[in-house]
């Protein structure tokens, strides 16, 4: 009897035992559990440091990919301008009138190098019927680095070296805000400040609907100089920094030279 009762203190003994081991145990998981919480928590920190870095990378990418630094404005009777990044791309192609708006539509250049697109636009059919005998168009470079617009305008030089009654000029990116305000092009704009000099009752609205041509023409009247230049070197006197004619009267259209 006695050898009975002691082996069933010892069951419970042991019991107390196993109670005391499964505590320490629950115990040290609990702790590691805990550990390897906050070290996965730690873990992350650097991370999610460098998902944000990736994504405040791309962000400023693309903003700097799709932000306008210069901007090509074509006048004729359509005003049309191109926006055009730092990295030599077209990024925005914007109708500033009912002629400008459908040239626009008519013409995909958006993601085109800037010398492409411009060769593209004024050998495409939907600009054909506005370079008549008579036409004046303005191809201007605005920006705000001078060095950067004045090597634009050298390729828009050479792109528009085979067209006739072409005025090319380069321009301060800050006539570009008052221009866009007045509900004009950069280059409409800067023809209707000439011509505001001569003549302070036109307004904005009076340039909207008329040509380039037009424009130059009353501008010569006023001014008793030529209608437009035919050689030679011009100078933007609107706050610009230089400009230049180029193409003048020197021939056809390069579709219509067959070329």
């Amino acid at each position: 009897m006695h050898d009975k009762i002691r082996a069933a203190f010892d069951e419970i003994h042991a019991d107390e035992d196993l109670k005391a081991q499964t505590r320490a145990y629950l115990a040290r998981e609990a702790q590691g559990r805990r550990h390897r919480h906050l070290s996965g928590r730690m873990r992350l920190v650097p991370a999610l440091a460098c998902c944000l870095l990736v994504l405040l990378a791309g962000w400023g990418g693309y903003h700097t990919y799709f932000t306008p630094s210069a901007i090509i404005s074509i006048d004729v009777n359509p005003s049309l301008e191109l926006g055009v990044n730092r990295f030599d791309k077209v990024v925005s192609v914007d109708g500033y009138n009912e002629d400008g708006a459908a040239l626009a539509d008519a013409v995909d250049v958006k993601y085109m190098d800037y010398a492409q697109a411009l060769t593209l636009i004024l050998d495409s059919d939907a600009f054909a019927p506005y370079t008549a005998e008579d036409a004046a168009v303005s191809i201007a470079v605005f920006g705000s680095d001078e060095q950067k617009s004045s090597e634009m305008l050298s390729q828009v030089q050479a792109c528009t070296a085979g067209y006739r009654n072409t005025h090319c000029y380069a321009d301060n990116m800050e006539v570009a805000a008052a221009a866009h305000a007045a509900g004009l092009s950069c280059g409409k704009y800067r023809a209707y400040l000439e011509l505001h000099e001569l003549d302070p009752s036109v307004t904005p609205e009076d340039i909207q609907g008329m040509t380039m041509r037009e424009i130059r023409d009353r501008i010569a009247a006023l001014s008793g100089g030529d209608t437009i230049q035919t050689q030679g070197t011009g100078t933007s006197s609107a706050g610009g920094h230089h400009g230049s004619g180029a193409g003048h009267g020197k021939g056809q259209r390069r579709h219509a030279q067959g070329q």
